[in-house]
């Protein structure tokens, strides 16, 4: 009996860990450069699997058909038109304060976003694979949003 109330407390640790860990944040990798100048690979970042998403907030997003899990930023939200023209991303025919956008991008026809659709861009928009290639995304394909880097430790702290 001495020794199940000993445990107890290891016990009860393991389970809020879990717990975290499962349901509310848990660390994430960054892979490859679509992301560059914000975030670089291999930092490590803390995904946040509750709250709300917004614009230019930047996502986990897991996807059936890929492998591994894509980080990239929010552009379009449900209900709102995207459309890039001229290396310049509109919103409902309106010109996107974007300042997160590097490099040269395409151009793409108006695409309007269902009720639970998202439309996502890299920063890096010479390399990254998004929207534009895959199509828009569905809330349930997001994991969360991330916006700490934890390493390298040099870099430690909130990103935009």
């Amino acid at each position: 009996m001495k020794i199940l109330k000993n445990l107890v407390p290891y016990i009860i640790i393991i389970v809020v860990v879990v717990f975290v860990r499962t349901f509310i944040i848990t660390p994430v990798k960054v892979n490859g450069n679509s992301m560059y100048p914000t975030l670089e690979g291999n930092e490590i970042m803390l995904l946040n699997k509750l709250g709300e998403i917004d614009r230019f907030d930047i996502v986990v997003v897991k996807l059936d058909d890929h492998d591994e899990e894509l980080i990239k930023r929010i552009i379009g939200l449900p209900g709102e038109t995207v459309e890039i023209k001229n290396n310049k991303v509109y919103i409902n025919d309106e010109l996107l304060d974007d300042e997160y956008g590097y490099g040269i991008t395409y151009n793409i026809n108006p695409v309007t976003l269902k009720d639970d659709e998202y439309f996502i861009l890299g920063d890096n928009r010479i390399i990254s694979l998004d929207s534009r290639s895959f199509g828009t995304i569905k809330r349930s394909e997001i994991k969360g949003t991330t916006n700490f880097i934890m390493y390298p430790f040099g870099k430690i702290g909130k990103v935009e």
